[in-house]
């Protein structure tokens, strides 16, 4: 394939050059009268293209840079940040961060974390893996796996498209505590969206794969065919009778449950008293056959890293043990308000892992489906019907209904409703077919009952 001829990030010329400018930032910082203060300088490229029926649609490269700056009057914090990368945008840029430090309200919570949590010493954990691929190369791979969806079966008639994402970017991130780190970073993804049927029948599916390496992404050709089967497997579907039923949601989906329980257990919703899982650290959230792990240190997953966004260490461990929460995903700031102690989580969680001490190697799909017997199996959701405050959880869905543990028909037009709280503890098992997609993963996860709004 053709690679792109501009030589885009010398990582090691320009991560130099990114610590002057911290240094230099941080330095005018203090001769203004900050207390402290952190700058973050980044730069990234990507590269989007898509297409539809074989031709291009879209092509979109982007080059974005920008300078951070956090400064402190004691308690007091204003933040500023430019693109100018100049002496004198620099200067500004801290100036301006400075006034408005001057003139906010003190907060106790506000102020850079301890010196002690910082990764001062990190591993290299191979998360930059830049693509040359040009637009043309990008078109090409997107219009095979199209190609290939449409190629399926003569049940697939139309397409909306598919699009190739390639970025890689570097930061640098420091302090005036004494921290200094920053590293490049990489991500690729190649995704398509056929569609089967005719008239009021059609269905539309989709799938992608994403990587941090360009030869980490599944084939075009298969993941063009496995969306086409996706999209005619939904033919022909129908709702069910209102009921309560065993719930099992496929693994791309079972990860918003994991999302779902980190946002209930982040601090800025445990502060603000805006979760349902309030006070619950030491206390049972799930099924006690579940753990929840979090390694930030797997080299090349999409969720590690080295360091948060504050610079402090994020932590291996396990969040959830046998079903007792053990932890919080905490920064510094939120960590304060509730009277702790940071987790390294300021920016997010790294690779959570959802886990059942009951999983055997050899339950795939059809092996969970067979394990729920009767009930719905749920591949795609639809809106936003999640409160975080009570934890009541209302979805459209999409699904298949099983019988004796086989697909019978697709299911659409129904909704499926419950609590969080119930939902995780009536977790009965989780599949060994692992899918994880960015930061989190885990298998498909069986629920043993949720209310479904059908006919």
């Amino acid at each position: 394939m053709n690679q792109r001829t501009d030589d885009f990030l010398d990582v090691p010329a320009q991560q130099a050059q990114f610590r002057e400018l911290v240094g230099d930032a941080l330095r005018h910082a203090r001769k203004a009268g900050a207390t402290d203060a952190a700058v973050e300088i980044s730069e990234s490229r990507g590269l989007s293209v898509s297409v539809r029926r074989r031709a291009i649609e879209t092509i979109e490269q982007t080059r974005d840079r920008s300078m951070a700056v956090t400064v402190f009057a004691g308690q007091r914090r204003g933040s500023a940040s430019t693109s100018d990368f100049s002496p004198e945008a620099l200067r500004r840029t801290v100036d301006a961060a400075w006034h408005i430090a001057r003139y906010t309200a003190e907060d106790p919570a506000a102020g850079l974390p301890e010196p002690e949590r910082f990764a001062l010493h990190y591993p290299d954990l191979d998360l930059h893996h830049p693509w040359a691929i040009d637009a043309e190369g990008a078109a090409r791979l997107a219009i095979q796996a199209e190609r290939a969806a449409l190629a399926t079966s003569q049940g697939i008639t139309n397409s909306e498209g598919a699009s190739l994402d390639t970025m890689e970017g570097h930061f640098v991130l420091g302090n005036s505590r004494g921290f200094l780190g920053g590293y490049p970073y990489s991500r690729h993804s190649l995704s398509v969206a056929p569609i089967a049927g005719r008239g009021d029948g059609m269905q539309r599916d989709y799938w992608y794969t994403s990587a941090r390496r360009a030869d980490g992404l599944a084939a075009p050709a298969e993941v063009g065919r496995y969306a086409a089967e996706r999209a005619l497997s939904r033919l022909g579907a129908r709702p069910v009778k209102t009921g309560r039923y065993p719930v099992l949601f496929e693994a791309p989906l079972a990860v918003g449950l994991v999302g779902a329980l980190v946002q209930a257990t982040s601090g800025g919703a445990l502060y603000r008293k805006a979760s349902f899982l309030l006070d619950a650290l030491g206390k049972p959230v799930l099924a006690d056959h579940l753990d929840v792990v979090e390694n930030p240190y797997i080299p090349g997953a999409q969720g590690s890293a080295p360091f948060d966004s504050e610079g402090v260490r994020p932590q291996a461990r396990r969040v959830v043990d046998q079903g007792v929460l053990t932890g919080y995903f905490l920064s510094t700031y939120t960590a304060r308000k509730l009277g702790m102690a940071t987790t390294g989580n300021a920016g997010g969680s790294h690779n959570l892992s959802l886990r059942s001490r009951l999983t055997r190697p050899e339950d795939d799909l059809p092996a969970m489906l067979r394990k729920m017997g009767t009930g719905l199996l749920v591949t795609e959701l639809i809106g936003q019907g999640v409160n975080y405050v009570t934890g009541d959880y209302s979805r459209g869905a999409f699904g298949y209904w099983v019988q004796d543990g086989v697909i019978r028909h697709p299911v659409q037009e129904i909704t499926i409703a419950g609590n969080l709280a119930d939902m995780f503890r009536g977790i009965v098992a989780v599949g060994a077919d692992v899918y994880g997609r960015g930061a989190k993963s885990t298998g498909s996860v069986l629920i043993d009952g949720m209310a479904v709004a059908g006919l």
